[in-house]
């Protein structure tokens, strides 16, 4: 199982997020942006802007390796390689 580890950076409009994800021997790191609005949408009061990526990036993990996820992407880019993004992570908070 992998180790996912989230810093947040805040900005005036959006969240910023450094994502390192260890598994077995190796690591991943990538840059995360989120939109404030984005994530009042996603989120519903019912996670942090940390916990949010974090499950986003499990749910990456059970699809794809590390090491085929973006090094730097906004997060709400994952709904247009995966449809049922925006649905799942709405359910799994």
């Amino acid at each position: 199982m992998a180790n996912i580890e989230v810093q947040r950076t805040d900005h005036d409009d959006r969240y910023e997020f450094q994502v390192t994800v260890k598994e077995g021997k190796g690591e991943s790191r990538h840059r995360v942006t989120l939109r404030k609005a984005d994530y009042q949408e996603l989120a519903v009061g019912k996670a942090s802007p940390e916990d949010l990526v974090a499950e986003s990036f499990r749910f990456l993990l059970e699809r794809e390796p590390k090491e085929s996820i973006l090094r730097s992407f906004d997060l709400m880019v994952i709904g247009r390689y995966f449809p049922e993004y925006r649905r799942e992570i709405v359910k799994r908070l």
